[in-house]
């Protein structure tokens, strides 16, 4: 895939695109590459999308110095990308801590988003002092993008995909490279109160996805019913995912995500 940028005030998005139709932006979560979405944005264009998926600030191809790494940064590089995308309102897909920074965007410019759907949506993180240390002593340098590779694969409890060594190794050579771990932590660092906040504001339709092993959530099904709540969406677990059901079960996941927006464009028409 051709690699596209977008320039912001503060720095250089990446992104690609691939099919035809309503538009469908998919934003990775942290510590991640776009390339997360590999089997969801084909499946999205062969049914008849036009999918982009970016790389976060810090991540993949885009720039790392930024002046912050917080949910609203990356909430504004959305609006960025959809800015030069120029199409009709999109539904923008967000995992973790960009399923946040998409309802950021929402809440922001309306005009621009048609929908959501928020894949284990850390929505109210808020590191406390301890976390800070332990963050900063497992993730620096030089052990740091082995350390965050290795916890990445309690994130698939059940079915890792074929490729997911090597996709791995990709992931650990990019935060290997300079600045990009660093970026990583201070992102871990940031409280993502804008998130939580804005829930509540959420005027689209929203779909929320989680997965039923998610290890980043004490109760996922909780978690997911609470956040559907929140912006007045709907719940789907998959069972037995973990963070990334969209990569760890694609079909069913895909399935999911499809028939959410095929419903919107059928109201639409």
């Amino acid at each position: 895939m051709e690699t596209l940028f977008v320039k912001t005030k503060n720095g250089v998005i990446a992104y690609d695109a691939r099919g035809e139709g309503r538009p469908v932006i998919c934003v990775p979560g942290m510590g991640d590459l776009r390339s997360e979405y590999r089997f969801l944005a084909e499946q999205l264009a062969l049914s008849g999308y036009r999918v982009f998926t970016m790389d976060i600030r810090g991540h993949g191809e885009s720039d790392v110095l930024w002046p912050d790494y917080s949910v609203a940064g990356v909430g504004s590089d959305i609006l960025a990308v959809l800015q030069q995308i120029n199409s009709a309102p999109a539904t923008i897909i967000g995992t973790s801590m960009a399923a946040g920074a998409a309802v950021w965007a929402a809440v922001k410019a309306p005009e621009r988003v048609s929908s959501l759907v928020l894949i284990g949506p850390a929505v109210h993180y808020k590191p406390n002092w301890q976390s800070r240390i332990l963050y900063r002593a497992l993730f620096s340098r030089p052990w740091g993008p082995a350390m965050w590779v290795m916890y990445y694969a309690m994130l698939y409890p059940t079915h890792k995909p074929a490729d997911f060594e090597s996709y791995r190794q990709r992931l650990r050579a990019n935060l290997s490279e300079r600045g990009r771990m660093e970026a990583l932590v201070k992102m871990m660092l940031t409280s993502q109160s804008a998130a939580e906040e804005s829930l509540s504001k959420v005027s689209v339709p929203a779909l929320i996805l989680m997965g039923s092993k998610d290890p980043d959530f004490k109760d996922p099904k909780a978690e997911a019913q609470w956040v559907a709540e929140q912006v007045r969406g709907k719940f789907i677990m998959v069972e037995g995912a973990g963070h990334y059901p969209h990569a760890e079960f694609p079909e069913i996941a895909g399935g999911h995500i499809l028939a959410f927006l095929n419903e919107l464009g059928e109201k639409s028409n």
